[in-house]
Formats: C-alpha cells, structure tokens, sequence
C-alpha cells in the first residue's frame, strides 16, 4: 500500500496512539492491569445518576428521540444546547457572546486539530507560522496534530521547588518569542499532564502577547474553568475575542459523548463550522443534548464546583500521601509537580539511571500502565535536556485501592531501578 504524506505522516508511530492502544488493548484483553496511563473521568454516582435522569427523560419524548438519533445537527452544532450555554455564559460571567460564538466538535481532539491547522502551517508564498507553547510539557495529544512539519514551538519552563518534594514549572516569559511566524498561542490550563495551572496575571500576559501581533490565544480548558473545574487553586474565568477557549464534556464524565465546545470570536466560528462540514457533516447531538438541561438550569456550575472538584482533590490528596510514603525511603531524588488541577501526578526522578520510556515498559510487564514523561514536549529539540526523560505520568482518577497499589509498584521499580545502577557500578 501507499500512502500519500498525509497518509505517511498519520500512520507513524505517535504517543497518543501508543497511549489509546494501551488503553483499548488493556480493557479488552481482560488482563487485570492497573489503569494509570489515560485520561478516562472516574465514575461519580451523582453525576451518573443525573445523566440517567436526563436519558430516561428523553427516551420518554418522541421529539427528542427524533433529535437525538434522527436528524443532522448543523456544522456548528446543536442549536438548543449552544443557546443555553450562550445565555449561562453571559448570566454568571458578563460575557459578551451569542450563540454564533459558540461551535462544537466531535471531541477536544477533533477541535485541536482543526484549529492548529487552521492557524499554523504554510500560509502560502514561502509563509509557515508555529503554534507557540509557551510552557513545556503538554498535552501528548497536540504533539502529532498538524498536517505541516515542526508545527509546534515550545519554551523550557522555570522550575521552582515548592516543598522538599514538590516543584512547579513556571512560564518564562524572558524566553517568550511571539513574532510574525508565530500562528496561534495555546497552553492547557490546568496542564495536562502536570496539573499546573497558570496563574491569572501569566494568562492575561500570554493575552497581551497575543494580541500585539494579532493572533489567537487558544486556552485548553478541558479539565478547567467554568467547566468541569477540576481545579484545587484559584483560576478566574476568562474569555473575550482575543481567546479562543476550548471546553469539553469529557470530565465531567461524558467521555464517550465525544463534546467539544470551541467559544471564539464569530469568524472563527463560522471557519470552524466550515472545516466541521467537510470532515464531519455534522457533529453528534448526544453529548450536547444530555447536558443541555445541565446547562439550561446551570447545574453543570454547580455539579462541577461542589461534586466533581471535590471528587478528584480527595483522589489527589491521598494518591500523593500514598506515593510520598512509599517514596519515604528512596535513594535518590524524587519530585511532584505541586497538583494544582486536572487528575495526573507528574513525577520527576532527577538523574534517572533509565530513561522514562524504560521504565514505563519495565511497569508494564508488572501489570501498571503509565505514560512516559518524553511524549510531553512536543516543539522541544529531542536532545540537550534530560529531564524530559525522567518523568512520568500517572492518573489517579479510578478506584483508590488500585491506584495506591499501582503508586506502591511504581515506587518499588524507581527504587530497584537505583539499587541496580548502583550496583553495576
């Protein structure tokens, strides 16, 4: 078979399909494996339960069986679900929005490749422009995005110790170049994988070095704020014209519904519907109309700031006591990015004697699935910093017991990993 470099490029070994195929070969092989690699939401009864309320509800009603699996929404998306959300939107947050700057997606994935695609790569007449990241790592899903080559240009974080083992990466904002070959700006708040999450003043900076060369901020909000606020620290809603801000449903525990939301300036919009015709026709109503009461009502603000928050900060709080006591007496250094948000801990093992990608194999043939630290920063030269091989990422969404006992290994291999290098020396 072959392939055109489209067909080439899109058929290469990438992280995120190395991760899914973990994932989906995991669930189907009936091994007993410890899930800590994806991203797949915990299972909050509340939630599910309102879900099945809404299900049954809809089921009962002959129109909206009809809308629900009968007929195609328009590329935009669900009319009566962008309504609401529009109208939530301007009621709780001043924004000043309609519904024409509202789209969604067959997911946040589907949304990101549109929208890097539609801002970075070949302009024409010799002209390529970036997707700028202005804090390295991110998510393992942009890295493979773009249909052009060396899409992506990153920037090395500060680092800064905030406990004895936990640090925080920082934007460096002296490292920061915005110019004429940059596209588009876009950082995950908070950052998938780290849990960081940028501070108001670091957004409304990125903002204004967006908009003194014209081009959009595009802020990953798919674990954050208004939405489904898996946040553990302060973070101001935040949108305007300048901001291209991506939300998802998938947190909240619709995964499977496959919702993007894109809220942007209304050309935007309009391109973006555009796109979504052609590869898509139309995007699928069942998320948008599971949460359109959801969101009518405005209880996706309130299940998300008093369920799902909580939900995942107590996961967080003991998944970090549980790796911090197995960790207790480890030769060697070891760090927790400081979790600020989303449902991952970052561990960082300074001076690792095997790269992460090592020892993720190596947890693999003992029945726990993570994710290697390296497929994390994309735009970063692959050589010339070894710390983006000493990191792992761990979720801590599913059952407790798993989790501590997944975290327990994890901190058995590290330890064996140094008693072994310190012996072959």
């Amino acid at each position: 078979m072959k392939l055109s470099a489209f067909g080439q490029k899109f058929t290469a070994d990438a992280g995120i399909t190395s991760l899914m195929d973990d994932l989906g070969n995991a669930m189907a092989s009936g091994d007993d494996l410890i899930m800590m690699g994806g991203g797949n939401p915990g299972h909050i009864p509340e939630i599910q339960q309102r879900v099945r309320e809404i299900l049954v509800q809809l089921s009962q009603s002959d129109a909206d069986m009809r809308r629900l699996v009968g007929v195609y929404d328009p590329p935009q998306g669900e009319k009566q679900f962008i309504s609401a959300l529009a109208e939530l939107l301007r009621r709780e947050y001043g924004w000043d929005l309609t519904s024409e700057n509202i789209a969604l997606t067959n997911g946040s994935q589907a949304a990101f490749f549109m929208l890097f695609n539609m801002f970075g790569g070949d302009y024409g007449n010799g002209v390529h422009k970036h997707i700028l990241l202005p804090l390295a790592p991110e998510y393992i899903g942009y890295a493979d995005a773009g249909i052009d080559a060396d899409l992506f240009h990153a920037v090395q974080p500060d680092i800064s110790f905030t406990d004895a083992h936990e640090f925080k990466y920082r934007i460096d904002f002296d490292a920061v170049e915005v110019t004429g070959e940059t596209g588009a700006i876009c950082v995950s708040r908070p950052t998938n994988p780290t849990g960081n999450v940028i501070t108001d003043d670091e957004l409304a900076q990125l903002e204004t070095l967006a908009r003194r060369q014209n081009i959009p901020l595009i802020v990953d909000g798919a674990y954050g704020t208004p939405f489904p606020s898996l946040l553990f620290t302060d973070a101001k809603p935040t949108w305007n014209e300048q901001i291209i801000l991506c939300l998802s449903l998938s947190k909240l525990g619709l995964p499977a519904a496959r919702t993007g939301i894109v809220i942007a300036a209304a050309p935007t919009i309009k391109a973006l519907a555009s796109i979504n015709a052609i590869m898509n026709l139309a995007t699928g109503s069942f998320g948008a109309m599971l949460a359109e009461p959801l969101v009518r009502s405005g209880e996706i603000l309130t299940l998300s700031r008093d369920l799902v928050c909580p939900f995942y900060k107590a996961k967080m709080q003991r998944a970090v006591a549980v790796f911090s006591g197995a960790m207790a007496d480890a030769p060697c250094h070891w760090y927790i990015h400081k979790p600020e948000g989303a449902m991952f801990l970052w561990l960082w093992f300074p001076d690792l004697p095997i790269t992460s990608l090592e020892l993720y194999q190596r947890l693999k043939l003992r029945g726990v699935l993570v994710v290697s630290g390296h497929y994390f920063f994309p735009g970063l030269p692959e050589d010339g910093w070894n710390h983006r091989d000493e990191c792992l990422r761990v979720t801590y969404s599913q059952d407790d017991e798993r989790v501590a006992e997944g975290l327990r290994i994890i901190a058995e291999e590290v330890k064996a990993v140094w008693v072994e290098a310190e012996t072959a020396d």
